[in-house]
């Protein structure tokens, strides 16, 4: 009697792989927007009402209107094929959180790092964390209504980007575009793990 795969594997469906991501990116950057509108499960959001504590600490400039703030992380899946599966987890934004970016980051294999036209300096400090901790991460150009629309090539020169790293434009609120992101991130992580021939 001939087998199939299911008699092979005891009748289990296979175990799709998963893979940890980080969004990144300055405070105000959309990281919140992106995971919430391209998660396919209700995302876990630790977003706070901004107090008065943080004014004088936190650095409104340019997103004035903003009044809440991740505290913790965001957290969202998407499944991007029957073989993969995406675990974002979104930054806090404010320098005063950063501490938190070592325990998310550790076991990531890749990193969106989510770039606001506006405010284009805030994602340096992103930039620089997985650069020095050596994790494959893209650039993601969030076009906010209004602002300044960067072409992907003044974003790498203003940030010293390495000629390998992706550049890509999004707008975090529309679902497809934050998928093409996340694909462009799950190749870029993929090239830099093969082998070099």
């Amino acid at each position: 009697m001939a087998s199939n795969d299911s008699d092979a594997d005891g009748g289990r469906a296979a175990i799709p792989s998963a893979l940890k991501i980080i969004i990144a990116g300055g405070f105000g950057a959309g990281k919140t927007t992106l995971v919430g509108a391209v998660s396919e499960i209700a995302p876990l959001s630790t977003e706070e009402v901004m107090t008065e504590a943080s004014m004088g600490v936190d650095d409104l400039a340019g997103v004035e209107e903003k009044s809440t703030t991740t505290v913790a992380l965001d957290f969202g899946r998407i499944t991007i094929n029957d073989d993969l599966v995406l675990y974002m987890f979104g930054t806090p934004g404010q320098q005063r959180f950063w501490f938190m970016w070592d325990e998310l980051a550790l076991g990531a294999l890749g990193a969106v790092v989510l770039a606001d036209t506006r405010r284009l300096e805030t994602c340096f400090a992103s930039v620089d964390f997985f650069e020095q901790r050596g994790v494959p991460f893209i650039v993601a150009v969030n076009c906010f209504d209004g602002a300044y629309h960067y072409e992907p090539e003044e974003v790498r020169g203003a940030l010293s980007l390495a000629p390998q790293v992706p550049v890509v434009t999004c707008d975090a609120r529309v679902r497809e575009s934050d998928k093409e992101v996340l694909l462009t991130l799950v190749r870029h992580v993929a090239d830099t793990m093969a082998p070099a021939v």
